[in-house]
């Protein structure tokens, strides 16, 4: 290309190359460009120089050539500082030549029409993130290259939503069309890693208070580095919540079956923030670790693939993911550790999702047979020190809806042209006073109340995941693992743990903290929780105190149970104490009645890793109603709506993207109450119809005509566990029967005379059996299939039954507490009007009349 150059005083013309004219043109914004083509009547400026000289440059030549010179200046052999800085200004002019292209059709024609350009820009991209991915700094001191080579990295990727859409949807599959698409996504996230070592490097320098130069002090340049880091890890963020994205990286083997992402994962998280920095990078800190947290989130909640068994096929990449679940318990540990009574003071600057990231997380680990056990040896510490906090405090922080501190989200405004508008003129060796760089920051809030019961109701879920015992699918030195490893906490000095908390000097303290937290929870069914996780817990806790009893623990033990020791060998150590052999059978037997029924049945696979612990497949509730209810223990409007407990500025509908990612339910059935009768009716026909490919897949397109979508797949899962649910409960009604003629000495135990198999249809008259095979009343069968109340009466094999003869206390808890239907037989009786409760199958009997 050559452009006409003259001289004011002469007008002689003159031939320069496309460099002057990138560092030239550079500084000028895309609004005065467009401007400069409004008074020319073709496509050629006329542009004044800062020294006077007149330059006369086509516009259309330069966006076509622009792309491809990049890429070769790229490639040349020269390196340093001055390529990154020409780099640099060549960035942002095709930055703001990209941004015409939405206010020029011509320009529109260059870059989105042309195939070859469109192909050069790409090039460039991924060229950029691939040379940048393998920078490596010479020395740890921070310098220029750190923040020029950083800010390269988010340049390109923003780049993309200049020339193929700002729209994350429309973007992605054109990526994905790409052949190289996986050498981007691989240089993506080296890059980014690259910019955290950056980072780590100019956060050390900070720390020991090493500056570049005088006027760039370590505190500006850890906060530029800080936005750059953001916001890049920000726009991985952004293509990994888009499915076909996250489809193809977890095909990715290098980042996923061999932990690059959790290298990326695990140096972020160890970015430590001391208490000397300032508020504004402790904040982007804070920030940069909610969205790496997010993408790993991301990454686990994905459906047909999953990420957790990729990470576990390799002794190597299990160990680094143990060791990163490692970084997040302690994340949690340190926000577990703040009291909500003392709020910071300057609070104007979001910190991110960290402490509801984290917990998502551990839920997830928590119901994985990867990391079960893991979590409960790293984490059982901390969740016992927790339940044992004086109980105000317990129902402060756990069973309220008005927390003081929350947790405010943001979304940082990447700006190309002001990012390298700041590093080219506060890295010149001219430079005489350095400007700080802010980005628009916009706040993503949730209602407090929203944010105290999604945080309790994932504090359960712990609970309940770890409690929870399938045999076929977790391991057999699994059982009883949790509870035995908070009796042996219970025992131990927790004030060390969370330190800034005041905590309880007896054991029965933890019980009345896990009683508020069970009452408190059950307010939260089904919103935030459903009954299956409450029933564990309460499976849990009564677990814990029978243990507690059994083995002999009393106040007056703990000064030597904290002498130390495991907890089998004190027990079997100590006369006084029964064999831990008949403390674990124990377990074991209650395991089997309380902890492992309703979970067992609810196995699917649905494209979903068959290791989690209950099988349970994660899928957000969309359908969730917007108002949340209290049930904290604290407040005496239990049970009424949170809005009469929230301010004005709270009653805004939240961000649909927090929403959507917060309110996350277990999916109880793939099929509503009339799929499910079309399928029955159709399997008194075809009872083997799981053998049949083609009537699978014939009645799943009949069913989604009905419904949401059933795919074959988990159609023929749904059919597998329903007859494994049958042949289960078929077993269970044997032993009722064998023991018909041989009763024991005692009452409670003595099997029923003149009892069938379990009902079939509604109008029988049945026996309800306790869980010590006792007799709890009787009644009449109400309601065998569809949905009761949220719960699928098919899925968990239960039913509805009208108990006209109770004999037990009316006080007594029920197998499925919840606020709707009530919590005890008396309750029911008073919400229903008759005494209405669901029962499993496996515990009712038809009387013979």
């Amino acid at each position: 290309m050559r452009i006409a150059k003259e001289e004011p005083s002469s007008n002689a013309s003159q031939a320069i190359g496309l460099i002057s004219i990138v560092k030239e043109l550079q500084g000028v914004t895309s609004r005065e460009l467009n401007k400069l083509l409004r008074d020319s009547s073709t496509f050629t400026i006329h542009y004044f120089t800062e020294k006077g000289s007149l330059l006369k440059i086509d516009m259309e030549k330069l966006a076509g050539s622009l792309p491809l010179h990049l890429v070769l200046v790229l490639m040349s052999d020269d390196g340093g500082e001055a390529k990154f800085r020409y780099l640099l200004c060549g960035v942002r002019l095709l930055h703001s030549l990209c941004d015409l292209a939405s206010r020029n059709y011509k320009f529109e024609q260059i870059f989105l029409g042309d195939a070859k350009v469109a192909e050069q820009l790409l090039d460039l991209v991924f060229y950029t993130l691939i040379g940048l991915g393998g920078y490596r700094q010479e020395d740890h001191a921070p310098n220029h290259m750190d923040l020029m080579s950083s800010t390269l990295v988010a340049c390109n990727l923003y780049l993309l939503t200049g020339f193929l859409s700002p729209q994350w949807q429309e973007m992605v599959p054109v990526l994905l069309e790409h052949p190289k698409v996986d050498v981007f996504i691989d240089a993506a996230f080296g890059s980014v890693r690259m910019v955290v070592r950056c980072l780590e490097n100019t956060l050390a320098a900070y720390y020991k208070d090493i500056s570049i130069e005088p006027s760039l002090t370590a505190e500006r340049v850890v906060y530029y580095l800080c936005q750059q880091c953001e916001a890049s890890l920000q726009f991985i963020q952004s293509l990994c919540q888009q499915k076909l994205f996250m489809e193809r990286l977890l095909k990715n083997k290098e980042l996923c079956g061999k932990g690059s992402i959790l290298f990326l994962a695990q140096s972020i998280l160890k970015l430590h923030i001391q208490p000397s920095f300032t508020n504004r990078i402790m904040a982007a800190i804070s920030r940069l670790k909610a969205k790496t947290l997010s993408i790993l989130l991301s990454l686990c909640e994905a459906e047909r693939i999953s990420y957790l068994d990729e990470v576990a096929s390799s002794t190597q990449s299990l160990d680094l993911a143990k060791s990163v679940a490692l970084e997040v318990f302690d994340l949690l540990k340190k926000a577990f550790d703040r009291d909500p009574g003392h709020i910071p003071t300057d609070q104007s600057h979001p910190m991110g999702l960290v402490q509801l990231n984290a917990m998502r997380l551990v839920e997830i680990f928590s119901d994985d047979s990867n990391f079960r056990s893991y979590m409960t040896l790293c984490f059982a510490k901390v969740l016992t020190a927790v339940i044992s906090l004086s109980h105000g405090d317990f129902l402060s922080c756990w069973c309220s809806s008005n927390l003081p501190e929350t947790e405010e989200d943001a979304s940082l405004e990447y700006d190309i042209f002001a990012a390298v508008g700041w590093i080219l003129d506060n890295t010149s060796p001219d430079v005489r006073k350095v400007t700080d760089l802010e980005f628009n920051l916009i706040p993503i809030t949730m209602p407090r109340a929203s944010f105290a019961h999604h945080r309790t109701s994932l504090f359960v879920k712990f609970f309940a995941n770890l409690h929870c015992f399938v045999p076929n699918i977790c391991e057999e030195q699994e059982r009883n693992l949790f509870v035995l490893k908070v009796l042996e906490c219970l025992q131990m000095d927790q004030t060390n743990l969370l330190p800034g908390f005041s905590f309880a000097s007896d054991t029965p303290t933890a019980w009345k903290n896990l009683r508020s937290l069970i009452s408190h929870a059950e307010s939260l069914i089904p919103t935030f929780l459903n009954a299956e996780d409450v029933r564990l817990l309460r499976a849990f806790f009564s677990e814990l105190q029978s243990l507690f009893i059994s083995a002999g623990f009393k106040q007056n033990h703990v000064q030597e149970a904290q002498k130390g020791g495991n907890l089998k060998e004190r027990i079997s150590k100590n006369s006084a104490f029964p064999d831990m052999d008949q403390v674990q059978h124990h377990t074991r037997a209650y395991d089997t009645n309380e902890g492992n029924g309703n979970r067992q049945n609810q196995v699917e696979t649905k494209g979903i890793s068959g290791k989690t612990a209950s099988g349970r497949a994660r899928n957000i509730d969309k359908d969730a109603p917007k108002i949340e209810t209290s049930g904290s223990d604290t407040s005496s409007a239990k049970g009424k709506n949170v809005v009469d407990h929230m301010d004005s500025s709270e009653l805004s509908k939240p961000n649909e993207k927090i929403e959507l990612a917060l309110r996350k339910t277990r999916k109880r059935t793939i099929m509503n109450d009339e799929q499910v009768l079309l399928i029955e009716k159709a399997l008194l026909n075809e009872p083997d119809m799981q053998r049949n490919a083609a009537s699978l897949q014939s009645w799943a397109d009949k069913l989604s005509a009905h419904g949401s979508e059933v795919t074959s797949s988990q159609l023929k899962n749904w059919l597998n566990n329903r007859k494994a649910r049958l042949a289960r409960t078929r077993k269970d009604v044997r032993p009722v029967a064998a023991n018909v003629d041989n009763p024991v000495a005692d009452k409670q135990k003595r099997p029923l005379l003149g009892l069938y198999g379990s009902p079939d249809s509604a109008g029988q008259y049945v026996v309800l059996i306790g869980e010590r095979s006792e007799e709890i009343g009787r009644g009449k069968v109400f309601q065998m299939h569809g949905m009761w109340h949220g719960m699928s009466l098919d899925e968990f094999a239960i039913c509805v039954v009208d108990v006209y003869e109770l004999k037990v206390d009316n006080g007594s808890w029920l197998l499925y507490p919840s606020e709707a239907t009530g919590t005890t037989f008396a309750d029911a009786e008073e919400k229903l009007g008759v005494m209405r409760v669901l029962w499993d199958l496996s515990r009712v009997f038809v009387l013979r009349l």
